[in-house]
């Protein structure tokens, strides 16, 4: 292990010779611990949920399974997560344990610790899911334990410098004024302004300073939170969808957490490579339960909390300022960002609330045609086709970076609106060729028929969105 006051000489020399793999390497023992906590953990909870009647009944048409599953695979997941950082923070103290990295950005090991801010976060989510699955609550207050979890990472500072990267370049371009914070070393530039305060109030200062790129950088961490985790959940759907696409992406960004422990890019080098390797264990410790067919689900405890992490593990790689970087990384979890966009297009046109469900989401449709298995091995593969290009990406420029999100934004706008579109005029011709007008009745695509005779529309419908 490093020695507690690392030289910066003696570090950069040894990062000459440092690579990825001997970065991974040095942290394997973070994924085994989460892999295996995870695995036996499993089974455990699942004894416990039925046990206790935590179970999926299959009530939905929706569903695929036919029989009841327990839930409370996030909880084993949560605890795989917990195991990881516990053995990261015991090998601090314990040498064989981790090979850390030689960086110039840490003096004290004490550093390199999982910040007390995404240990809080893991754990509300976590909580706030598994009240849902155990009780049920309502979606105001699993939305408000997100956005606690967002403040955490935002008090912390965790994803404020991915504003500094948009908004520090853009006032330059535009001639927009600058103000220093701080004291002594820890004097920054940013974006903001000064109130001056009226000499009359004598307990508070003279001036009280507006960090414009913090608050913008705070609206940043609860826009990526609360999108990430609906998102996840979003696409919680088969059997070991989730887990494993989860466990691509990670992989994606795990690449480029080694990369950037590699250049020494900054102080948090160690805290992106255990998240990610965390993450990547406990998701490969549970997916043998969740696949098909899986005796176990992850609940809202763990589609929430898988959610969290990766989004998280996005923010850490704009740590120092390359936004870009960040950019990559919502390409690489691009799936969940893509049906969730075409969730909210689709039920927008369709004049449907964005609570509401449906069976028209990416793996829905994958299923009618290839089934569950080949539907979820299809997402794997698309999935790691969007790891490959992040990571192919890092390497380049961000300005190019930036013109492959435009065109992939753009596809999926197009995309979108013609699956919204699709149904409406499927639905019109149908309704024109037999006669019927959906304003006629109470329930849409609805024929009036006699006792006895069968419904022609609602059959030709099912037909029609089976071979789509």
């Amino acid at each position: 292990m490093i020695p507690e006051a690392v030289q910066p000489e003696a570090a950069a020399e040894a990062a000459e010779t440092l690579t990825r793999t001997g970065v991974f390497n040095g942290y394997v023992g973070v994924f085994i611990v989460a892999f295996i906590v995870t695995l036996i953990a499993t089974p455990v909870m699942r004894r416990l949920a039925v046990a206790n009647g935590i179970i999926d009944q299959p009530s939905d048409p929706r569903k695929v399974h036919k029989i009841p599953v327990a839930y409370l695979g996030g909880a084993a997941v949560f605890l795989g997560l917990v195991a990881a950082m516990f053995y990261s923070i015991m090998a601090i103290r314990i040498d064989p344990l981790i090979e850390f990295h030689p960086t110039t950005h840490i003096l004290v090991e004490a550093e390199r610790v999982m910040p007390w801010s995404i240990l809080l976060g893991m754990s509300v989510i976590m909580l706030v899911g598994l009240l849902d699955d155990v009780i049920g609550i309502s979606p105001r207050l699993k939305v408000s334990g997100q956005l606690f979890a967002a403040a955490a990472l935002a008090a912390d500072e965790i994803g404020v410098q991915v504003a500094r990267g948009l908004m520090m370049p853009t006032a330059e371009m535009l001639g927009i004024p600058t103000i220093e914070l701080g004291e002594g070393s820890l004097t920054f530039e940013t974006v903001g302004f000064i109130i001056h305060l009226p000499s009359a109030l004598p307990l508070l200062p003279d001036t009280i300073p507006v960090d414009l790129v913090y608050w913008a950088g705070a609206a940043i961490i609860a826009t990526f939170v609360l999108g990430g985790c609906n998102a996840s959940n979003l696409i919680d759907g088969l059997d070991g969808l989730l887990t494993g696409v989860t466990a691509i992406a990670v992989a994606g960004l795990l690449i480029i957490a080694l990369g950037l422990a590699v250049a020494d890019n900054g102080p948090r080098d160690t805290q992106r490579v255990v998240l990610a390797l965390a993450v990547l264990g406990a998701c490969l410790g549970f997916l043998p339960h969740n696949f098909n067919p899986a005796n176990i689900f992850l609940g809202d405890c763990g589609s929430l909390l898988l959610g969290y992490c990766t989004v998280v593990l996005i923010l850490l790689l704009g740590d120092t300022g390359r936004t870009h970087l960040v950019v990559i990384g919502l390409v690489i979890y691009a799936i969940p960002i893509i049906d969730t966009t075409l969730a909210i297009v689709r039920r927008k046109m369709a004049g449907k609330s964005l609570s509401e469900p449906d069976s028209d989401h990416l793996h829905h449709m994958l299923k009618r045609s290839l089934g569950v298995k080949g539907a979820v091995f299809a997402l794997y593969g698309i999935g790691a086709g969007f790891a490959a290009l992040g990571v192919a990406a890092s390497y380049g420029r961000a300005r190019l970076m930036y013109a492959v999100v435009l065109l992939f934004v753009s596809y999926i706008g197009v995309t979108a609106i013609k699956v919204a579109r699709r149904k409406q005029i499927e639905a019109h011709t149908l309704s024109k060729s037999s006669g019927f007008h959906p304003a006629e009745t109470g329930r849409p695509g609805k024929l009036h028929h006699d006792e006895g005779e069968t419904d022609p529309a609602p059959a030709a419908l099912e037909a029609t969105a089976d071979q789509a």
